[in-house]
């Protein structure tokens, strides 16, 4: 099994607004684990975790978003404005064993 951390740094207020935009647009995505905010340790981070059963789920995924499809239009359309809300950001993947 695989797990992959995206991680948003975002700027200062936008958070929660990002996480929530995240809910919404990621709604009913099969593989979406989690997204959380942190508690603790660096401020303003978003966190998206999906779980996939190996790399080439992963990688079957992203070409999923690559399609023109009438669902990747729809959350396009909610996560509209998105890259303004954060600074930076990076992927984690790890192997479950």
């Amino acid at each position: 099994m695989i797990i992959v951390h995206d991680i948003f740094v975002c700027k200062p207020g936008n958070a929660s607004k990002l996480a929530k935009m995240f809910k919404e647009a990621m709604e009913g995505n099969e593989e979406l684990v989690n997204i959380m905010t942190d508690m603790t340790g660096q401020f303003n981070r978003v966190i998206m975790v999906s779980q996939y059963e190996n790399l080439s789920g992963y990688e079957q995924n992203w070409e999923k978003y690559m399609q023109n499809s009438e669902e990747m239009k729809r959350m396009q359309e909610k996560m509209q404005g998105y890259q303004d809300m954060y600074l930076t950001g990076y992927r984690e993947i790890y192997k479950v064993w």
